[in-house]
């Protein structure tokens, strides 16, 4: 397929964080940008060309949108499926909507993991509060029942390991379908990105460890700590769900590696992920040029690490201390969001920390004091 050359003007739907950066990717690549968003300066409103500022579902909008954009794609995935289906038919969308159909929905996303080859976490689907009991008695506690559709960063899921548990997170089923899950006791919590782009090129980035707070991600570390076969069996992991998927841009695969070397995967993502943050200032090419590398149908850059890495998420409550520390920081590159209010819990930016090796890292980490909360590359 051809590319799409600089100057061109790629339109994206969704105005938060991942926006602002493929934005920013954009921009140093010599396109101009259209953005979509309900808010005002949004994130990538502040970087945005063009700002059109209506609710996903609006389909006048959809058209202005498509109306000056060359190619059209998205930075997260709870989009009007409707609206993307018109624009995959009536301009320039990539990606297709197939994808988002496939992970706005948990059970779309666990019949798709299974026909790549991979292994999702066991799990029921049920629909009323006797599905629920029936699979628990199945499966066992702990478990952990989500919403099909609508959640991130641990909204719409309730761990259950007593009965109490039991009786709070049937209330779930008030918002719509759900899945219940095995609680898997995993060793490490791992990620790999993936792209590909429209004549069937596919690179991935390196497999990053996790560490998550509250369901929230707080750390990735780069090179995971893990083995050579693991590495390898992560990016075909990876690899092999983008194949099997068709699909064009970026993937995010979240996995649980367990203590016999098992990868489970957990979560797709069909965008710029939260853990490949750490590209930014460790890699060759990062996840935002990639993608729209990819949406472009540019040949896709290096993926190679040029450093030890850890990234480190500002939360709201990160970024008072974030601001005292600047003086201190060395070897550190950060990168704010540009949202006004400092909401607990609320992504405002993160850090990419770098060094000659991950222990370094980590006591520079330690002593700016910011995640006290936080053991040093433990899993919380």
């Amino acid at each position: 397929m051809d590319m799409i050359l600089p100057d061109s003007t790629i339109g994206i739907i969704g105005g938060g964080q991942l926006g602002r950066m493929m934005a920013i990717a954009a921009k140093e690549m010599g396109y101009k940008v259209a953005v979509l968003d309900p808010k005002e300066n949004s994130p990538t409103g502040q970087i945005a060309d063009f700002e059109i500022v209506a609710p996903y579902h609006d389909m006048e909008a959809a058209r202005q949108l498509a109306n000056i954009s060359d190619v059209i794609t998205y930075e997260f995935e709870n989009i009007d499926y409707r609206v993307l289906l018109w624009l995959e038919q009536n301009a320039n969308l990539p990606q297709g909507s197939s994808l988002i159909e496939v992970t706005q929905d948990r059970a779309n996303e666990k019949r798709a993991i299974e026909q790549s080859g991979g292994k999702p976490v066991y799990y029921h689907l049920v629909n009323s509060e006797t599905d629920v009991k029936q699979a628990v008695e199945k499966m066992g506690i702990p478990a952990v029942l989500k919403t099909r559709t609508g959640g991130y960063d641990g909204k719409g899921q309730i761990m259950i390991h007593t009965e109490a548990d039991l009786k709070k997170a049937v209330t779930l089923l008030q918002k719509g379908p759900c899945i219940l899950e095995q609680f898997i006791p995993f060793e490490k919590e791992l990620s790999v990105i993936v792209h590909r782009n429209r004549d069937g090129e596919l690179k991935t980035f390196p497999v990053g460890e996790n560490t998550h707070k509250e369901h929230i991600l707080i750390q990735t570390i780069v090179p995971a700590q893990i083995d050579a076969n693991t590495r390898e069996l992560a990016g075909t992991t990876a690899k092999n769900l983008a194949e099997s998927l068709d699909m064009v841009g970026t993937l995010g695969v979240e996995m649980f590696l367990t203590s016999d070397a098992k990868i489970y995967i957990n979560e797709l993502a069909p965008r710029p992920h939260n853990s490949g943050h750490y590209t930014l200032n460790a890699c060759e090419t990062t996840q935002f040029q990639q993608h729209i590398r990819a949406i472009c149908n540019w040949p896709l850059g290096s993926t190679a690490i040029r450093t030890p890495v850890v990234m480190m998420n500002i939360l709201g409550e990160h970024l008072a201390k974030t601001l005292t520390a600047i003086p201190q920081m060395n070897g550190c590159h950060v990168h704010l969001y540009g949202k006004g209010e400092a909401k607990r819990k609320r992504k405002m930016g993160h850090i990419n920390f770098i060094g000659k090796d991950h222990g370094t890292i980590l006591e520079n980490i330690s002593a700016m004091q910011i995640w006290q909360e936080m053991k040093q590359g433990a899993t919380l």
